[in-house]
């Protein structure tokens, strides 16, 4: 064989060569790529399946749960209004009644919500004893249940000098008559704050006693007018059912009443008549007899 001839096969099997080694190496790399998405979608899988069965667990609980009513739906669309109720005190502390006046069950047009607590002007003003005696006066400081939620100051006033502040910090305190009147003045606290103050006079034994002597007189002349008021309405009521019970004989009564002067009037328009005409009558014969006179001639 010549060198050339010997040169051309070897060329053609290396040529073979490198295309079979591509060809596996090609081969190979497809059935890696196969195998990666064989695994991702065999990881896919179960998330789906999850995703599925979660959605028909929601489905299922909306299926099953009950549904809604008219009244349901129509109470949840309902606005609420509130209206406050008149406080029981005019000064310092009272209570107050909170109303609904839409939503109250059963249709009503206001129903009790609570009852809260309800502020007026601190100030009260002078107050009176709960118990007053010739010996002894018991005072009592604005409040209410319970007491012991509050704190009280009782002070002692003297004129133009600084009130004493007393020991006593309960709501109620009992004072002993002295010579002289005494003035008292007990602060209520809640939260360290005064809500409401009020004042007493504390009276001597002697100005108590005429105090009271006074008062018969008045109280005399006030129940004197009470009394006059009283029988007058029920005279006035008797008579109205006296009226009541016996109308036909009192219209009877009212109607002869009214048609006796009707009578009398028509009976004094006859005698009138009856004068005019009498009252003619002599003139009108003078009358007469110049006309047969003159038919005589």
């Amino acid at each position: 064989m010549s060198p050339g001839g010997t040169g051309c096969p070897v060329g053609l099997l290396l040529t073979v060569g490198w295309l079979l080694l591509a060809g596996l190496q090609s081969a190979r790399g497809t059935n890696v790529t196969a195998a990666v998405q064989d695994g991702g979608l065999a990881r896919e899988g179960p998330g789906e399946g999850e995703e599925e069965t979660e959605n028909n667990d929601s489905e299922t609980a909306e299926n099953d749960a009950p549904p809604e009513t008219e009244d349901d739906v129509s109470n949840r669309n309902v606005v609420k209004e509130v209206e406050f109720g008149m406080c029981t005190v005019t000064c310092g502390i009272g209570i107050r009644e909170v109303l609904l006046t839409n939503g109250c069950p059963g249709g009503e047009s206001k129903c009790i919500v609570r009852v809260e607590e309800c502020h007026g002007p601190i100030d009260c003003g002078w107050g009176k004893p709960i118990l007053e005696s010739l010996g002894s006066v018991t005072l009592a400081c604005i409040h209410t249940s319970p007491a012991n939620r509050f704190k009280y100051m009782w002070k002692l006033l003297r004129p133009d000098q600084q009130s004493i502040v007393l020991e006593n910090d309960s709501a109620i305190l009992e004072v002993r008559r002295e010579n002289h009147p005494l003035a008292f003045e007990c602060d209520t606290l809640d939260n360290n704050e005064i809500v409401a103050t009020i004042k007493f006079t504390v009276y001597t034994s002697n100005e108590l006693q005429m105090r009271r002597s006074s008062r018969p007189d008045t109280d005399a002349i006030l129940v004197f007018v009470l009394t006059i008021g009283v029988v007058i309405c029920v005279f006035v009521i008797f008579i109205l059912i006296f009226i009541i019970v016996n109308w036909e004989a009192v219209k009877s009564f009212w109607g002869a009443k009214i048609l006796t002067p009707e009578v009398q009037s028509e009976q004094s328009s006859v005698r009138y008549k009856d004068s005019t005409s009498l009252d003619q009558s002599p003139t009108e014969m003078p009358g007469e007899d110049d006309a047969l006179s003159e038919w005589n001639e």
